[in-house]
């Protein structure tokens, strides 16, 4: 499933890190999402989406 983890991410200067403190997860978790070797779990998915301010249509591209 591609992504767009890494540009929202970026845009509002947060690390991969803190990214995963926020969500419960482990850095390598967000890092492996991003390069799309992962897919995460809906509950992830809208929890990612919450920490980056948007909806996970916006995150998560079909």
């Amino acid at each position: 499933m591609k992504n767009n983890i890494k540009t929202l991410r970026e845009d509002l200067g947060v690390s991969q890190g803190k990214l995963a403190t926020l969500c419960n997860v482990s850095r390598q978790t967000i890092n492996a999402i991003e390069n799309n070797k992962y897919d995460p779990t809906l509950k992830l998915a809208f929890n990612i989406a919450k920490h980056l301010g948007t909806t996970v249509d916006k995150v998560f591209l079909p």
